[in-house]
């Protein structure tokens, strides 16, 4: 069974040549993720887009079309997006009871003594053990 980073991808992006021959192959192609890793690079975000508006179309079908259609060329490495995470916005959007992008203003006008004064009133209290989970119940050493 071919290896979707090693073997699927590279196959459309560079070398052409066909790696999905048997059905038990096809398991293994998964059209989201060939979609997503293909789509960070510009040349092929069309032809990637027509594939996300034909979702029922079978594996081998995707994979063959986007095995011709895309062209042959290395290219550079792009990294996967990730989404990143903000400390206090958590905080932020429970206090205020708004959505993250509010939360995210919220962040850029308050001053850190706000941002402490603010955990300290949203402090639920509780005792935590090594692991950060609240205990219940007895504590015996």
């Amino acid at each position: 069974m071919p290896d979707l980073f090693k073997d699927i991808i590279p196959s459309i992006l560079e070398r052409k040549n066909v790696v999905l021959n048997t059905p038990e192959d096809d398991k293994s192609y998964v059209p989201f993720v060939v979609n997503k890793a293909i789509s960070f690079h510009t040349d092929c975000i069309l032809l990637v887009n027509e594939m996300n508006l034909l979702p029922t179309l079978d594996k081998k079908l995707q994979y063959q079309f986007l095995l011709h259609t895309v062209r042959s060329w290395r290219r550079p490495f792009r990294k996967w997006m990730k989404l990143e995470k903000v400390e206090d916005l958590d905080i932020i959007k429970s206090h205020y009871n708004v959505s993250d992008s509010k939360a995210k203003e919220y962040l850029t006008i308050l001053s850190q003594d706000q941002l402490n004064e603010i955990k300290t009133q949203m402090n639920k209290g509780g005792l935590k053990n090594s692991h950060g989970k609240q205990q219940r119940g007895r504590s015996d050493p």
